[in-house]
């Protein structure tokens, strides 16, 4: 491989903006923001929208459609025409 040619790869803080709950991970992203961690250390800090913190599949306020009903309402007003 070439040299100097991958962005370097260390920790970051990822906070999610809705619920303000963070996570430390490694990635190449970085940020001016930074923010102390628990361990003492500061680390770049990055803002994101939506985490599994808030996400409604992972904290259980997701909404689950009727699509069966649906299928069934177009098939009575239209039927199901061979092709």
């Amino acid at each position: 491989m070439r040299p100097d040619i991958h962005p370097s790869y260390g920790p970051v803080v990822y906070q999610d903006q809705a619920t303000g709950d963070a996570f430390l991970t490694r990635s190449t992203e970085t940020s001016r923001e930074t923010i102390e961690w628990s361990d003492g250390n500061t680390y770049p800090l990055i803002r994101v929208d939506m985490t599994a913190y808030s996400h409604p599949f992972w904290t259980g306020a997701q909404r689950v459609l009727d699509s069966a009903g649906q299928v069934e309402k177009f098939r009575r007003r239209y039927g199901s025409r061979a092709r």
